[in-house]
């Protein structure tokens, strides 16, 4: 009898441990998280808009990040990065605004374009380009955020985010 009670209070035991554990995973927690296990993770305690998170929350190479590139005149984003080429990187970005984005081609996952969606403060569309070098730039005047695709490889995930904050 005296086995089957520390086995009992073994499986008790290993249970609320397991409990515990996941609880602590599920939620934001009043932490930095936002409760989808990827915290904004950028060290600079900057936050993702949620709307850009929300956009993003299912794009090839976004981790819960923005790259803080805010106090340059000019950015470079990679259209066909990560592996298979589809996808933007970094894929979400902190600019000033007037900083001109430049969009360069990989040459990897096919051919691709950047077209704003509908959402977005501007409105912008390169041509459906697949070779390495192509580049396509756009300045962004007006603060607010920048939803965007490559619209031959959008359910594939390829998207991106850029944040225009004012200088």
């Amino acid at each position: 009898m005296r086995d089957v009670s520390r086995r009992r209070f073994v499986q008790a035991t290993g249970a609320a441990v397991a409990a515990g554990t996941l609880a602590g995973c599920t939620g934001n927690g009043g932490g930095n998280g936002n409760g989808n296990g990827n915290g904004n993770g950028n060290g600079g305690g900057a936050e993702v808009p949620q709307e850009i998170d929300d956009f993003l929350s299912e794009a090839n190479l976004y981790d819960g990040t923005i790259t803080d590139m805010t106090g340059e005149d000019e950015v470079t984003i990679m259209v066909g990065a990560g592996d298979g080429g589809l996808a933007f990187d970094p894929a979400a970005v902190r600019i000033t605004s007037s900083t001109t984005v430049v969009w360069e081609w990989t040459g990897e996952g096919g051919s691709h374009n950047v077209a704003s969606v509908e959402d977005s403060e501007s409105d912008f569309q390169s041509e459906i380009v697949g070779e390495e070098g192509h580049t396509f730039n756009q300045s962004f005047d007006n603060t607010g955020i920048q939803l965007y695709v490559c619209q031959p490889h959008e359910t594939q995930g390829m998207k991106g985010a850029i944040e225009v904050v004012e200088e």
